[in-house]
């Protein structure tokens, strides 16, 4: 019983230190902005990423949550050709909602 306990204790420690997220190279011209940064902008439509909020009965951190939503909208607004997202939402459970813009 000890050893199941410290495995899992280990399994979640080095969950918590690891993104499960990559940035792609289409991601990687996406830039993460405010609404008022956007205005002049064409909207391209929307992103809707979501994560895993918890591992077992573990709840994620906050900001790693929300740098891997951010990833996965970065990731989808490059696969739409924009280069900008905006975060529309909170996060929820695990999901957050941005808008995806083409600035020139």
């Amino acid at each position: 019983m000890r050893n199941l306990f410290l495995l899992a204790l280990t399994g979640s420690v080095m969950l918590s230190c690891s993104s499960w997220v990559q940035l792609t190279s289409a991601g990687t011209e996406v830039q993460l902005a405010t609404p008022a940064e956007v205005t002049s902008c064409t909207r391209l439509g929307t992103s809707n990423a979501n994560v895993l909020d918890r591992v077992a009965f573990i709840q994620r951190g906050t900001q790693r949550l929300q740098d891997e939503l951010v990833t996965l909208a970065r990731n989808d607004a490059g696969d739409m050709g924009g280069n900008r997202v905006v975060a529309e939402s909170t996060i929820t459970e695990g999901a957050q909602t941005f808008g995806v813009y083409r600035c020139d």
